[in-house]
């Protein structure tokens, strides 16, 4: 429809209202209502283009732009959620079932290991002295990559882009720019080059230190890497650095689809390593290409921008700041949806798919919306296919029933919105820097401060302020749904809590006022110096939003007559704080990298001090007694033996008190009746394979929910008949008079 446009001001009005004079009454209200029904089309706010309307695609949307998308560094969710639809490690979790259970992705079979002595030689499953853990994985074969410039061959099968001068990559800006694209099948040789990465110089990735205890080898890699690249780089020219030409024990190919890992010890942790992106494949085509001299010149052309996998979604649209696309990948094989599920499953639908090839849809896109209000207003009126709830629109969303239960307000039912909720493998705490001469350390002194402060601190008070009821307050550092939890009062913190009417009931205020008066600070003074104890709580300082939640912390202290000093500063400042050790207490959250129990219990392994050994030890706590169990603990199946174990060293943990033991949030989710095959998974991050979306039942209910207000036009229109009806009076009367005189 042509848009029509009108001038402003008196003469412009004048104008328009001769041009209606002249062409008549009735002509005018066609007019009007032709721009009636293109100010309609105006008010349409579908903020996507109107070819998409109808397309099978996901919505979403993202708050903070992913820094990483080359899996041997990315670890945050943000990242996860890009690259978990793009690579595919050896192994997944089953998307349905629960307990967490690991099945194949691109191998055969989940590996199981087989063990050696010091000596090489082969030894029982359960002997004592294993000193050699080898997985070996087979692939399938037939998988390829998605299309890639890396892989572009011309008609002799020589690389087209592989030795490009710098004029050549001076022209080229995206990865579009690049005309001819190619794939080949995925190897084993490629899982076995992204484990050398971890090592590479010029690369820094976040579990090469946890790893390189483990892959024998790995601790000596980067030095060789390191001459290595200085003799490359002795001209001053970049030069790629082709790990194939570096073998490392620990990863050896064995043949075309079969590759072999070899570990120190035992570490039946690491199956659930090759689930996650740091061991996904990485081609040394790819690696080649992005390491031609001038591909970063401003350009981002990286394996940090431009993922290239063999999943079922391939990045074609990255702009961080604004959107991100993904599309399906022309070269997936197509993976069946699973057959089989938890109890339920089936009732609620989750099966209905069952043997169908994935992924469902054919592109994802992700909007960045860097304020809640915009993303959640959008996501109701059907813009985005699901979302979060954050605390300003809770009680929009939500009800809380009177034994607790969550339901969904009339609203949301109307609109056939459906509820999802799980409890989330992570843990929120306040740690106590044990390396702190007030705080830390195993003195009677300190530890009755810490656990008079654990006990004052009132999380369940917080859960309702500041996450509306979605968490459960925390008994020891293990998450509900990890082994090693307990429940009932078997399972309660007795430093912290008294367990009554079948419940945790959090102790008295005064007994928390006498262990610290036992600590030497009677009414929050130390008893040798009158002087008031102040205490340093270290934060993020994130601006004028942080205030409420400040105030409660102090509060808190109050209670005990201790002075809450805040020192807030940016995220990386505080980081660095942390690292060095220069801190007093600290909030902070860990999310389960597998469902295992010692992947929360190494967070308190003094080995593992952030500010000695830059682990993950973040509150720096140390225990020889709990080290020991945990040496023990680590290689363990698990069973009565191990739970025992977890028991002991628990308890350690609450009456040490290094963390006060803050809480496990509950994860609530929302999503529209359009949007299928919906089940949290709080370990998986390739879950958008699963999902399908009924594309016409969205476009009806996006339609209904946003009629357009034609009022605004209306009056104008009125406004407009009412200038130019004068004229159209005199145009007819002249034109009367006319036809009398003739």
């Amino acid at each position: 429809m042509s848009q029509i446009t009108f001038g402003s001001g008196p003469r412009s009005a004048a104008h328009s209202a001769r041009a209606f004079a002249a062409i008549g009454f009735r002509q005018v209200c066609i007019i009007l209502s032709a721009l009636t029904l293109a100010g309609c089309s105006e008010l349409w706010n579908d903020p996507y283009p109107i070819d998409r309307s109808g397309a099978n695609v996901l919505y979403s949307a993202f708050v903070e732009r992913p820094k990483h998308l080359d899996p041997v560094q990315s670890y945050t969710e943000d990242e996860a959620a890009i690259i978990g639809q793009i690579y595919e490690p050896p192994l997944q979790y089953h998307y349905l079932k629960r307990p967490y259970t690991l099945v194949p992705l691109t191998a055969t079979q989940v590996p199981k290991p087989s063990y050696l002595d010091a000596a090489g030689q082969p030894v029982a499953d359960d002997a004592t002295n294993v000193a050699f853990s080898v997985y070996e994985i087979h692939i399938q074969p037939g998988i390829r990559y998605q299309p890639h410039p890396a892989f572009a061959r011309d008609q002799a099968g020589q690389p087209l882009y592989q030795d490009l001068s710098r004029d050549e990559i001076a022209r080229l800006w995206t990865l579009s720019d690049f005309r001819a694209t190619g794939t080949r099948e995925l190897l084993a040789e490629d899982y076995v080059y992204q484990i050398k990465r971890l090592a590479h110089p010029h690369l820094h990735s976040p579990i090469y230190g946890l790893m390189s205890q483990y892959i024998v080898g790995l601790t000596e890699l980067p030095d060789t890497l390191r001459k290595a690249d200085a003799v490359l780089r002795e001209g001053g020219e970049e030069k790629w650095l082709d790990l194939r030409q570096y073998p490392l024990e620990g990863a050896e190919v064995v043949d075309r689809y079969t590759y072999r890992i070899k570990l120190k010890g035992r570490y039946p942790q690491f199956s659930y390593w090759l689930a996650m992106n740091f061991f996904a494949p990485v081609p040394w085509e790819v690696d080649r290409f992005y390491a031609q001299p001038g591909m970063r010149d401003g350009k981002n052309l990286s394996l940090d921008w431009y993922p290239a996998g063999t999943g079922p979604f391939m990045l074609v649209e990255n702009n961080p700041n604004a959107r991100m696309v993904l599309r399906r990948n022309p070269n997936y094989r197509g993976e069946p949806y699973p057959h089989e599920g938890a109890p339920g499953d089936r009732e609620a639908g989750l099966l209905d798919d069952a043997g169908k090839r994935m992924p469902f849809v054919d592109e994802i896109v992700y909007t960045r919306e860097k304020e809640s209000i915009p993303y959640w207003n959008k996501f109701l009126q059907g813009y985005y296919d699901a979302s979060g709830i954050s605390s300003d629109s809770f009680d929009q969303a939500v009800q809380i029933g009177i034994e607790g239960q969550a339901n969904l307000t009339p609203e949301m039912q109307e609109k056939g919105i459906q509820l999802s909720t799980s409890v989330a493998p992570s843990s929120f705490y306040l740690a106590f820097n044990w390396l702190d001469s007030v705080v830390g350390g195993d003195s009677e002194r300190t530890r009755k401060l810490r656990q008079a402060v654990s006990i004052a601190l009132d999380w369940e008070e917080f859960i309702s302020i500041f996450a509306n009821g979605r968490g459960i307050p925390g008994q020891g550092p293990i998450p509900p749904g990890i082994f090693g939890f307990r429940e009932g009062g078997v399972g309660i913190n007795p430093v912290v809590y008294d367990w009554r009417n079948d419940e945790p009931v959090r102790k008295s205020i005064e007994t928390a006022r006498q262990l610290l008066a036992e600590a030497g600070y009677p009414n929050g003074r130390d008893a040798k110096t009158g002087q008031p104890l102040v205490l340093y709580l270290d934060t993020t300082d994130r601006g004028p939003g942080d205030k409420s939640r400040l105030d409660w912390y102090r509060k808190q202290f109050s209670r005990l007559n201790i002075q809450l000093e805040i020192r807030a500063t940016d995220w990386n400042r505080f980081q660095e704080k942390v690292r060095s050790g220069n801190t007093q207490l600290f909030f902070m959250g860990w999310n389960a990298d597998y469902p295992d129990p010692e992947n929360f219990l190494f967070l308190f392994y003094g080995p593992q001090s952030r500010a000695k050994t830059q682990g993950e030890n973040a509150a720096n706590y140390s225990n020889a007694e709990y080290d020991a169990l945990f040496q023990s603990m680590k290689s363990m199946e698990n069973g009565a033996e191990r739970q025992a174990i977890i028991d002991r060293m628990v308890e350690i943990l609450r009456r040490d008190a290094p963390w006060s033991f803050g809480f496990h949030p509950k994860n609530y989710s929302l999503y529209h009746a359009w949007l299928g095959n919906v089940k949290p998974n709080q370990m998986a991050r390739n879950d958008l394979k699963y999902r399908s979306v009924n594309a016409p039942l969205r476009e009806r209910k996006r339609h209904e929910w946003n009629q357009p207000f034609p009022w605004p036009l209306v009056g104008v229109g009125v406004l407009l008949i009412v200038l130019a009806l004068p004229a159209v009076i005199g145009y007819r009367r002249r034109e009367r008079a006319v036809a009398r005189l003739a």
